[in-house]
């Protein structure tokens, strides 16, 4: 990128918040102003993976680790068309310097629309955030519009709370996930086989990462992906072996198209779920879902199995969560708790075959301690 030593000594760009707290620092993507709420994200690197994820759309994705952009971004890396977050929000935007690097991400940035704002300080947005929750935000890139304009249209903007995001980020069609195999293989191991895709799964795409279909294709998967709105009636008819459901962004409550669909296919074949998927499995168990006070967001956190008191580091990324104390305890069982705040973190059903997780055991970016659980899905659906 090239350094603006001007714009950053004045620091024109801004964040404005919706109780008044303006955060000042300089633009390092998209000339575009525009709203979202600010999530914070304690991953140290993945940057790429989590900009293109889905599930940010709606959100500004402020990075508590301070130097960003030194690696680039790259092709083989992106988790979805685009990037999807509403913004980013940075400390330091670094030049790249990676053999793998195709641009900076400040270019990559410019060339999806989405502003990006550096040099203010993150450690104490951050903790405003930890200590008040996520709030709305107006960023401001353009120089147009002054500070208590932009925290009006952050108060005006309706937020994530009761918003159906999952029907806008969906595909459009109901497609097969690369029947060749070529998007699947490794990309340093290009050459190495995959297993016989042996099973069919329907894929729900609420918002679905690309790792998802590719770690089901890896683990023996022949993979249909389905959009969102799609009838229980219609995956049934595509004569599944199982059903995944898959993450997305803001509010589940919302999505009640795709928890009547979950509740219907319960009992007749097996179903997964991750992070919305696990939600609209709760409620379409009965359950209910709240907001958390900022969300977890990052690949750093702790969650332990309650049957094997086993803990693994999982990837996260949800504003939501499934309240244990509305879950039907004669019909499902908690089966992990994060160790952070002890909030539900998994579930199953105890007579039908079905669990789910709040967490990514796909990863991309984040550990892979979790990447059995495609394969305890190849089980149920053997078990059923």
């Amino acid at each position: 990128m090239t350094w603006n030593w001007k714009e950053q000594r004045q620091k024109k760009a801004f964040l404005a918040l919706a109780d008044g707290s303006v955060f000042r620092g300089y633009s390092v993507g998209a000339n575009r102003d525009t709203v979202g709420e600010i999530v914070f994200n304690t991953g140290m690197t993945g940057y790429q993976e989590i900009l293109s994820d889905p599930s940010y759309n709606g959100q500004f994705v402020l990075m508590t680790y301070p130097e960003i952009g030194n690696t680039g971004v790259n092709s083989d890396d992106m988790e979805s068309r685009g990037f999807c977050a509403n913004g980013l929000i940075v400390h330091a935007m670094n030049v790249p310097s990676n053999w793998r690097s195709e641009a900076s991400l400040a270019q990559f940035l410019q060339q999806h629309g989405i502003p990006a704002i550096a040099g203010i300080d993150t450690r104490v947005l951050t903790a405003k955030l930890r200590d008040q929750g996520s709030t709305k935000a107006f960023m401001c890139v353009s120089g147009n519009l002054a500070p208590e304009d932009a925290v009006e249209q952050a108060v005006q903007w309706p937020g994530l709370d009761g918003q159906d995001y999952a029907g806008r980020v969906t595909c459009e069609t109901i497609h097969a996930w690369d029947p060749t195999g070529e998007q699947s293989r490794s990309w340093d191991h290009p050459d190495e086989p995959l297993p016989p895709a042996d099973m069919k799964i329907v894929a729900y795409d609420f918002g679905m990462k690309r790792n998802i279909p590719r770690s089901l294709r890896r683990h023996g998967f022949a993979v249909t992906v389905v959009p969102a709105h799609t009838t229980a009636a219609e995956v049934l008819a595509l004569e599944p072996d199982g059903v995944f459901l898959s993450n997305g962004p803001a509010d589940p409550a919302a999505v009640t198209y795709a928890v009547d669909a979950a509740r219907e296919l319960l009992g007749k074949v097996p179903l997964m779920g991750i992070c919305l998927g696990h939600q609209l499995l709760g409620l379409a168990t009965g359950a209910a879902t709240y907001r958390l006070k900022f969300g977890h967001h990052g690949c750093n956190h702790p969650v332990k199995d309650l049957a094997t008191s086993a803990v693994e580091i999982t990837s996260q990324n949800h504003n939501f969560a499934v309240a244990a104390d509305t879950l039907n305890g004669s019909a499902v069982e908690i089966t992990h708790i994060n160790l952070n705040d002890e909030t539900v973190e998994g579930i199953r059903h105890r007579t039908e075959p079905m669990f789910a997780v709040q967490y990514h055991p796909e990863a991309c970016p984040g550990p892979h301690d979790a990447g059995h659980l495609f394969q305890r899905f190849r089980q149920l659906i053997l078990n059923a």
